[in-house]
């Protein structure tokens, strides 16, 4: 059992178990498309998401992410358009979900990691399944591979895990 104890600047002392193997056992309706290592090299969330919390993940996940320290940068994400919205709105519309207080990327990572919890993990693969829906519109209205089409749709899919380049 590997335990994993967090100190950020959104969580203090948190602790969760690793109980499977990394990027490994995902539930069989869970099927991203990308790793949480692909999409930081790829370039998401302005640059700026994980930065205080580097040590909770694999280093080798930073290694060749793009990253902006200071602020975040639309020129971090791959199709070089802002796709988020602050964290004050995600909360209101109630889209986090502890223990993961930034959100879906967060939780993701963490069970690509190896930790589960039965309940928490069952609404976020609903929230992914969900989001394929933005998939199926750029399928529909964009000429293969036109990255220039839905470049926002694209950035979105990319920060859910599922590849915007098909």
């Amino acid at each position: 059992m590997i335990m994993v104890t967090v100190n950020d600047k959104m969580q203090k002392n948190y602790r969760y178990e690793l109980s499977e193997p990394e990027g490994e056992n995902f539930a069989v309706d869970f099927k991203p498309e990308l790793t949480p290592k692909q999409m930081l090299e790829m370039g998401v969330f302005e640059g700026h998401y994980l930065n205080d919390c580097q040590n909770e993940f694999p280093s080798e996940w930073f290694k060749s992410a793009k990253i902006s320290i200071n602020y975040p940068d639309v020129e971090c994400n791959l199709f070089g358009v802002k796709s988020r919205q602050p964290l004050s709105v995600w909360r209101k519309k109630g889209w986090i979900i502890e223990p993961d207080p930034r959100g879906w990327f967060q939780w993701y990572c963490r069970y690509y990691m190896g930790r589960r919890i039965k309940g928490v993990d069952d609404v976020q693969i609903k929230r992914w399944k969900s989001f394929r829906r933005h998939k199926a519109q750029i399928e529909k209205h964009c000429v293969l591979l036109d990255m220039e089409c839905r470049k926002k749709q694209r950035q979105a899919l990319l920060q859910w895990a599922y590849d915007p380049i098909f």
